[in-house]
């Protein structure tokens, strides 16, 4: 079983990065209860190497337990409301799918389990 990522990167308009970071971990939440085989929904606030956030950026750090998860994610019902509320409050959207090389992920982790403790 090979575990899947998906990395999103995305850029807000002005003035609605607060918005969009609501309905965001709104859906990271429900996805995550949602589905089994979603084991991580991160939303993560880039920042610059002083600790200074980033405006107007946003990523989300996915991780599913094998491809049936990811597809699974994909045919979600609530996922094209989900994409129509996001679509005006962004200016790109950049995925990034990728095949997770750490052994404990294809093991399937429980989000409880995910922490930097657990880095090889």
């Amino acid at each position: 079983m090979t575990a899947l990522t998906i990395i999103v990167e995305f850029e807000t308009h002005d003035g609605r990065e607060e918005e969009f970071i609501a309905l965001i971990r709104e859906h990271a939440r429900k996805t995550l209860e949602e589905e089994p085989g979603c084991l991580r929904f991160e939303v993560i606030k880039p920042i610059e190497r002083n600790g200074t956030p980033i405006p107007n950026k946003v990523m989300v750090n996915e991780l599913y337990a094998n491809e049936a998860a990811v597809t699974a994610h994909e045919n979600n019902p609530r996922l094209p409301k989900v994409r129509a509320a996001n679509a005006p409050l962004l200016k790109s959207s950049r995925p990034i799918l990728a095949q997770s090389l750490s052994a404990k992920a294809a093991e399937g982790m429980t989000p409880q389990e995910l922490n930097a403790s657990n880095d090889d």
